[in-house]
C-alpha cells in the first residue's frame, strides 16, 4: 500500500469578490492567482465607486492598490465577504 500524502494543487484558482457590507450579493468578481495583475481589473471598477474605505483581510496587493487610510483590516468585517463565498461553494 502506498502511504504517500494527496498531492497538493500546484495551480490554485481563486475568486475575489467584492460585496456591499449592507446588502446581499457579490457586486464584482474576478477569478485569477493572488497578484496585482488579476486584482487590477477588478479594482478598475472597484475605484470608481469612491467608496470611504475599503474593508480587507491584509492580502500584500492591496496596499499597491488601497492608500492605507482607507484600507480595515479586520476579519469581524469580512463576514460578508465570507458568506458570499460559502454561497457560492454550496451552490
Amino acid at each position: 500500500m502506498n502511504s504517500k500524502p494527496l498531492s497538493v494543487k500546484k495551480n490554485k484558482v481563486w475568486i475575489w469578490t467584492v460585496v456591499d457590507h449592507f446588502s446581499q450579493g457579490i457586486l464584482g468578481w474576478v477569478l485569477g492567482n493572488h497578484s496585482a495583475e488579476t486584482f487590477r481589473p477588478l479594482w478598475a471598477i472597484v475605484a470608481t465607486w469612491q467608496c470611504y474605505f475599503y474593508v480587507t483581510d491584509g492580502g500584500s496587493v492591496y496596499p499597491g492598490f488601497i492608500p492605507e487610510s482607507d484600507q480595515i483590516i479586520c476579519k469581524t468585517y469580512m463576514t460578508r465577504v465570507e458568506g458570499e463565498n460559502t454561497r457560492l461553494r454550496h451552490y
